[in-house]
């Protein structure tokens, strides 16, 4: 195992590893504004489209356990590198499928590898940052990843209405390329050593905490990545081009990227529960909005709140993920990512019957219902494991 980059050693995430972040999240959330242009291209319900977003979120998702383990016996930036240099891949093979079927089934291999990034990238930083300053590290690097929301969301939509939603797909296969490159340069850092994979996953799987950070997961995937296509979709169903819907959502991740900064300032200043809570109430508030009425003013305040949500919430849950059992902290970060994702996955499918019908109001009040019960028991959570520590 080679490393240079001790403990601490970092304030923040470096460049390459922001970037990286930023071209996973930008590939993640191009097709959202999509979804319409490629149902009508291949001629295909927008039910049936929405399976190149919930095949790739579910892929993306059920990845993330391998990926952490390979992360654990392996190295985070090898893993990375060998990841974007296949996601690259993937995503030209997604520009060049001439059906629904074979697109999907690119999106899901690009899915899986880009799925490789992100929970990496959050275990480098635990790795390298300490406890005092990793949730303010982890908000630089949700701040990059929330850029590539914004650009995707709103880019993405303008380029498949005004050329080809194929070529939002190769944008972001040559930046994971170059990508790929730029990581080299970056030092492994340490690993803790356990028995093999059995103890990697035992180790996590054995701790309940960590269980209940990863069901908490499952449900804020669930309720705010598996919804927040259909912000897009909603807009569209009252005859909104792409372009507008994409530039309307994206003001989550504009949302994001500013609040993060808030969060770093609150971070040490409130404690994880109220901050959990403050982020959750604004997830329930937004889909309340849209589930009352769907318009642009009502899309883009929405898309804020959602923003504020993953700030404030998920960056919480995010920081829990990484100490909860730091000795196999890859393969934790990674479980905790694909209870995320599988959650997004599965609401985005459930959701695709209620998008067709154009039942908006249903599918987000829905949300709205299983969010308050969820915010609740993650703050209380929280809570109850912050005290256990300090004893």
């Amino acid at each position: 195992m080679t490393s240079t980059a001790a403990p601490s050693a970092l304030a923040g995430p470096p460049l390459a590893l922001s970037a990286a972040s930023f071209v996973s999240s930008f590939d993640r959330f191009a097709v959202s504004p999509m979804l319409v242009l490629i149902a009508a291209d291949l001629g295909v319900p927008l039910a049936a489209a929405v399976a190149a977003a919930s095949g790739y979120y579910l892929a993306y998702g059920l990845t993330q356990p391998l990926w952490g383990v390979l992360s654990d016996r392996f190295g985070r930036v090898r893993v990375m590198r060998a990841a974007l240099a296949v996601a690259a891949l993937a995503g030209l093979a997604s520009a060049l499928m001439p059906a629904l079927g074979a697109l999907v089934a690119a999106r899901v291999v690009a899915g899986a590898c880009f799925g490789a990034v992100i929970p990496t990238s959050l275990t480098y930083v635990g790795d390298t940052v300490l406890p005092d300053g990793r949730q303010r590290a982890l908000a630089d690097l949700m701040a990059a990843t929330a850029l590539g929301t914004a650009v995707a969301t709103g880019l993405g939509g303008v380029l498949a209405d005004f050329t080809d939603w194929r070529l939002v797909f190769t944008v972001p296969a040559a930046c994971a390329l170059a990508c790929a490159l730029a990581l080299g340069r970056l030092p492994e850092p340490p690993r803790a050593r356990m028995a093999g994979v059995g103890g990697h996953l035992l180790g996590v799987l054995r701790h309940r905490w960590a269980l209940l950070v990863f069901a908490l997961a499952f449900g804020e995937g669930a309720v705010l990545l598996g919804t927040l296509p259909y912000l897009a979709t909603a807009l569209q169903h009252d005859g909104v081009t792409a372009a507008v819907a994409g530039l309307a959502t994206a003001a989550y991740g504009m949302g994001v990227w500013l609040l993060t900064r808030l969060v770093k300032r609150l971070t040490g200043r409130l404690p994880a529960p109220v901050l959990i809570a403050v982020g959750g109430a604004q997830v329930v508030a937004g889909h309340a909005l849209v589930a009352a009425h769907v318009s642009l003013a009502t899309v883009g305040v929405t898309a804020v709140l959602f923003g504020g949500g993953w700030s404030f919430m998920h960056s919480s849950l995010q920081t829990w993920a990484t100490s909860v059992t730091p000795e196999a902290r890859g393969t934790a970060v990674a479980f905790f990512a694909a209870a995320l994702f599988v959650g997004s996955a599965a609401a985005s499918w459930a959701a695709g019957p209620l998008a067709q019908d154009g039942r908006y109001g249903l599918l987000f009040g829905l949300a709205a219902a299983v969010a308050a019960p969820l915010v609740a028991v993650a703050a209380l959570g929280r809570r109850r494991y912050g005290a256990l520590e300090r004893a």
